[in-house]
């Protein structure tokens, strides 16, 4: 693409170095307004014309140049040194990287987002990613004390009970151990509980990798936790709850209801993508609790107990629930509601021709699969359904597209999900008139994104 003459280009992606050192410094200091104040307005636009699909793509592309380069393009017409000469040879690197033309496309830290690397999160950049896989080295991280690239043969599992009642055989399990048996696979997303938690109060952040960026989407394998649980006899009568420990620091400690281990999705999980999860995602152990924020996926896992009721650890108690608008705190609200966002255009770039365009997004649901997404390009005022990319599957990313003819107008970009339950996206007021603008986690809230005259994209909110 950097080769291609300018006016073949119809999208600019967002650019990786967007703040600048001022900007740094506000957001250290606590200062969103400087970043947010451009985004506050909404603009006010009409309804914007969509040819017909079968004839859309045809004439804007040839519009827009990418039928033909102009004659006489060098690019063409000189052989370039790659189909002259030899290349690299194989196996020069023992494990592969991305291209060096891809460098930019990375996770970030948001800048003064915590005190200590050690206690924060990176972004995915969801802007560059297709269908609906993340690749290992770019999964989002959020950590509350670090990571560990832990030796497996020293790493130990164990599974015990709360008392001698709720379970006949408390064991411990080597990595050795759990490899020997039978295991699954399966593909489910993963999102932190303040995933877009800045946008509560208003827009914050320009770009999509910082306003929903804190989650990914891999194919996991791993050993049924249900299955580990029968082979130490528990009382599934008696033990209503699991308490799920991490090996950190921060000796991470979350509750989760066996009903959802009885479902028998829950995993313990040493696969991510076909290889080993990465030390960054908790290497050589992990809980996959599918739907169910990513607190609850605890990394590095060392211990199971079996229990007969909530254990209300500090990350339950503290951290990771819902100030409601009347000021009282909502507990245990875990399952990830059914949300979307649009990821191209989004915030950051910049449209370049006018023509064709494929918005498309993504959409999930931690109460199953994807029904429906609708997409607006007025504000919500008119709704179109967007095509659903296969595979649709139950608690995973949905990627889907909508076919554009973007007439130069300003307009305004929004994606609406519905999942098999029948729950639908909400607005920013729909939530806010139950929750308030102070929260910070389980917003599902719709995303809008303002395209102006000039192509460029930005984060807005309307009211």
């Amino acid at each position: 693409m950097s080769n291609m003459p300018t006016h073949t280009r119809l999208l600019r992606h967002a650019p990786e170095g967007f703040l600048s050192p001022a900007d740094i410094l506000a957001v250290q200091q606590g200062r969103r307004g400087v970043l947010s104040s451009a985004f506050k307005a909404a603009l006010s636009v009409g309804a914007l014309s969509a040819l017909p699909v079968n004839r859309a793509i045809a004439q804007a592309a040839t519009a827009s140049g990418l039928a033909g380069e102009a004659a006489g393009d060098p690019n063409i017409l000189q052989l370039p040194l790659h189909s002259k000469a030899l290349g690299q040879g194989v196996a020069t690197t023992g494990y592969g990287s991305p291209s060096a033309y891809e460098k930019n496309l990375q996770r970030r830290q948001s800048p003064g987002l915590t005190q200590v690397t050690q206690a924060s999160v990176s972004f995915c950049p969801l802007q560059g990613l297709f269908g609906i896989i993340t690749p290992n080295g770019l999964h989002f991280e959020r950590h509350h004390q670090g990571w560990w690239d832990i030796d497996p043969t020293q790493h130990r599992f164990m599974v015990n009970g709360s008392d001698e009642r709720m379970l006949k055989r408390p064991m411990v399990f080597t990595m050795d151990d759990l490899l020997r048996l039978p295991s699954v696979t399966r593909t489910h997303f993963i999102e932190c509980g303040a995933n877009s938690g800045m946008e509560w109060g208003n827009a914050a952040v320009p770009t999509v990798q910082y306003t929903h960026g804190m989650m990914s989407c891999s194919e996991f394998t791993g050993v049924p936790l249900r299955m580990l649980l029968e082979m130490c006899g528990a009382d599934f009568k008696r033990g209503k709850f699991v308490l799920a420990e991490g090996a950190d620091g921060s000796s991470m400690t979350r509750t989760i209801p066996m009903s959802l281990i009885q479902d028998d999705e829950v995993m313990v999980a040493y696969g991510q993508n076909g290889e080993m999860l990465r030390p960054e995602n908790g290497y050589p152990l992990r809980l996959v609790v599918p739907g169910v924020q990513g607190v609850s996926w605890v990394k590095y896992l060392r211990r199971i107990e079996l229990g007969d009721m909530p254990y209300a650890t500090k990350d339950e108690v503290v951290g990771y629930v819902d100030l409601m608008k009347d000021g009282q705190h909502r507990q245990y609200t875990s399952i990830q509601e059914v949300k979307s966002v649009i990821t191209s255009p989004s915030g950051g770039q910049r449209i370049l021709a006018k023509g064709f365009q494929n918005i498309s997004g993504l959409a999930w649901s931690g109460r199953g699969k994807i029904k429906r997404v609708d997409v607006s390009v007025d504000g919500g005022i008119n709704w179109r359904e967007a095509r659903l990319q296969t595979p649709i599957q139950s608690k995973c990313w949905t990627r889907f597209q909508l076919d554009w003819n973007w007439a130069g107008d300003a307009a305004l970009l929004m994606s609406r999900a519905i999942d098999e339950v029948g729950h639908i996206q909400p607005t920013y007021a729909q939530n806010r008139k139950v929750r308030g603008s102070r929260g910070i986690y389980h917003n599902n809230s719709i995303q809008t994104w303002s395209v102006e005259q000039s192509g460029e994209v930005k984060n807005v909110q309307l009211a």
